[in-house]
């Protein structure tokens, strides 16, 4: 069975946000509150009834149609809940991580339900376990898997796929990604840093069981390698490899998608431009990760930063984050860039809201399984991305 956005249509909801509640969920449902198109069929879900409550008074404020709005209870802790929240909805989009400690049973209802899935997950230990458990079933029942929907990863999947647009087909092609944001990072992403980096050995095992488990490309190459600090000339930086699950979406959509064509490789960096700043966030993520191997270290560190929690609105106001991409081939270079506000919860939440609209309003191809925004969604994203207010541009072609 193949992924179909008009499928499901006897559900009760189009759309259920599940963690509503929380920092990024709370800022998810109030950008659905403002933007989601009359008729659409949404609730909001979480474990704390009364807290879900006082959320539809606020989104009220926002749009009096969301003093009607349906409450779903729902418990990351009880399976019986989430497999009835999966058999309601058409999509469900969840803020609730890390995910590998509460993301896999939902998953595992919506694989079974045949409805559509979105997250924010940058973990990819979990993204590879899901592959191996459930991404055979969702192709039984027509169920798309979208994980890594919010900065994690839209911007770089995307953005590498808008740039493979701009150049030659059917030949070899190189994309260098370099990311520059001026933000906080968010409590979620940093749980799930510290969880990844003490679970190597897990992520690993993960890793080499998803190889197993996917089929080969035959006759294209599709990677991203592991890179070393260099002075990129191209944007006047230094570039820092970046260790996050970026560079794996970029390839898998590039393994999909021919029009990556025969041969590809991407790169991902963090672009600084001071040497002695490269050199400290070198140290700091070296020490964060030695850090995160002893469990007191570990409890401290996510003490000081926990998961819904997150800066003021005016804090959020200075935040910016640019990804600008070199792409050759062919005897073409492009210069592009996706650019955005806060990155870590105003865009994460514009991102998970539109690309569940996405999912339940657009024409999209009709796939299923664990699928990248890329292969999914691909340019009926970007075209709402850009309409909500992200940059999507060429720079330079030479």
């Amino acid at each position: 069975m193949t992924g179909d956005n008009s499928k499901n249509t006897d559900r009760a909801y189009d759309i259920v946000l599940f963690g509503a509640t929380g920092f990024v969920g709370v800022l998810t449902a109030e950008y659905l509150a403002a933007h989601a198109p009359a008729g659409l069929r949404w609730a909001v879900a979480g474990r704390d009834t009364a807290k879900l409550e006082s959320l539809r008074e606020r989104l009220a404020a926002i749009d009096p149609a969301c003093a009607e709005l349906p409450l779903v209870r729902a418990d990351a802790a009880d399976t019986a809940s989430l497999r009835d929240m999966a058999a309601r909805a058409r999509v469900v989009a969840t803020t609730v991580g890390p995910y590998l400690t509460y993301g896999q049973d939902l998953v595992a209802a919506c694989a079974d339900a045949g409805t559509d899935y979105l997250d924010l997950t940058g973990e990819p230990e979990f993204v590879d376990l899901m592959y191996v458990k459930h991404d055979a079933r969702a192709r039984e029942t027509g169920s798309r898997i979208v994980h890594a929907c919010g900065f994690d990863s839209i911007p770089h999947d995307l953005g590498a796929y808008f740039t493979v647009q701009q150049l030659p087909e059917d030949v070899p092609l190189r994309v260098d990604g370099y990311v520059q944001a001026v933000a906080q990072v968010s409590g979620g992403t940093f749980a799930s840093a510290l969880n990844q980096f003490a679970r190597g050995p897990q992520m690993l095992a993960a890793a080499k069981d998803r190889r197993r488990h996917e089929p080969r490309v035959v006759g294209r190459k599709a990677y991203a390698p592991p890179s070393a600090p260099r002075y990129a000339g191209e944007i006047g930086a230094w570039a820092l490899p970046l260790p996050t699950i970026d560079p794996q979406v970029v390839q898998r959509s590039a393994r999909a998608l021919e029009r990556y064509g025969p041969d590809f490789r991407y790169r991902h960096y963090a672009a600084v431009k001071s040497l002695p700043f490269a050199l400290g966030g070198t140290l700091a993520v070296g020490g964060l990760a030695l850090a995160a191997q002893l469990p007191a270290a570990r409890r401290w560190l996510s003490s000081r930063l926990k998961p819904g929690e997150g800066p003021s609105e005016a804090q959020r106001a200075k935040s910016t984050f640019s990804v600008r991409f070199v792409g050759e081939g062919g005897g073409k270079r492009v210069f592009t860039e996706v650019s955005g506000g806060d990155p870590g919860y105003d865009e994460t939440a514009k991102m998970l809201a539109e690309a569940a609209m996405c999912l339940a309003l657009d024409p999209l191809p009709p796939i299923a399984g664990q699928l990248t925004t890329a292969v999914a969604m691909g340019d009926a994203l970007i075209e709402r991305l850009r309409a909500a207010g992200l940059s999507f541009r060429v720079a330079a072609v030479r």
